[in-house]
């Protein structure tokens, strides 16, 4: 298998989804619990990458070896298309998660136990996103599982394998005696929670998008989406509020102080975000339209990375 075959069954230029919690994440842990450790967050995106690489061959794999039509296993499909070995494939994959399993054991030992809970909830979720014989991507919960799984659960360890050693949560087991007990600051995390939100929207978002677009296609090969259950026209209003949403978010987080003024940077991409949607809803369901559903993500989530940028910067002066 060449590189570039590699890049196309993991699917390299979708992986902006995961970098803007992390991103974000990292960002956060400074601006707003003023704590960054280096070594952590090098080796958790290390991981993350790694683990993200790994659930999109799986999404790949299960749906060449899942697909009811031919077409699509033989000609749109990477692996049938490239005539890969689905051996060589799954033991690809395979490699890729004792890999994040190392990284996740070294950094538990760093920080402490509820990184490793934290890490096997998100890791559980996105290898059986679309593994076993009912993928959760086949089912109407694809939007929620990826938005929070990727937009909180990505985000909120970032946050952990930097602000560890403040007890911002925390989780203490005594193996000896069995005890284990869960501690935290409630106001800190939902801080975190909310600061999640737009991530955890437009990151939903994307998936929503997809599925309107292969509303028909999903259908023949028996893929039973949210939009199969609640139609287009309200799956397209859907999409429009989580967008919508984002700048709620921001501006609840302002008003409460989790935010500091530079934040408002972010309210600039409104009008092009605005346009993006109705473009959105115009193409559907041509291929174009899920275009739209990416640049507004990347577009968004940059604007709030930028904010949380200036704020770092603000406060060094």
């Amino acid at each position: 298998m060449t590189l570039k075959t590699f890049l196309e069954v993991v699917e390299i230029r979708t992986k902006v989804a995961s970098v803007f919690p992390f991103a974000v994440g990292v960002l956060f842990s400074i601006a707003f619990f003023h704590e960054i450790h280096w070594l952590n967050t090098i080796l958790f995106f290390i991981g993350m990458l790694i683990f993200d690489l790994a659930t999109t061959a799986i999404n790949n794999y299960m749906d060449y070896e899942k697909a009811h039509s031919e077409v699509y296993k033989y000609e749109e499909n990477i692996i049938g298309r490239k005539n890969l070995s689905p051996v060589l494939i799954r033991n690809m994959i395979l490699a890729m998660i004792l890999f994040v399993l190392v990284i996740g054991i070294i950094l538990t030992m760093n920080t402490g136990w509820l990184l490793f809970l934290m890490g096997f909830v998100c890791c559980f979720i996105g290898v059986f996103y679309t593994f076993g014989p009912i993928p959760l991507s086949r089912m109407p919960l694809g939007e929620i599982f990826s938005g929070f799984t990727m937009g909180l659960g990505i985000f909120a360890m970032v946050v952990y394998v930097n602000t560890f050693s403040s007890k911002v949560y925390d989780l203490t087991i005594d193996f000896s005696t069995g005890q284990f007990q869960l501690a935290g600051n409630l106001w800190a995390v939902s801080a975190i929670i909310l600061a999640s939100l737009p991530l955890v929207f437009t990151i939903a978002n994307i998936m929503l998008a997809n599925n309107l677009r292969d509303l028909d296609r999903d259908i023949e090969n028996h893929r039973y989406t949210l939009v199969f259950y609640i139609g287009r026209p309200a799956g397209t209003v859907l999409f429009q509020l989580l967008m919508y949403a984002c700048y709620f978010v921001l501006l609840m987080g302002l008003l409460s102080g989790i935010y500091e003024w530079p934040i408002l940077v972010a309210f600039l991409t409104l009008p092009k975000i605005h346009g993006n949607l109705q473009r959105f809803k115009k193409t559907l369901p041509q291929p174009v339209s899920f275009s739209y559903s990416i640049k507004n993500m990347v577009l968004f989530n940059a604007s709030y990375v930028l904010g949380l940028l200036l704020t770092v910067i603000v406060q060094l002066f």
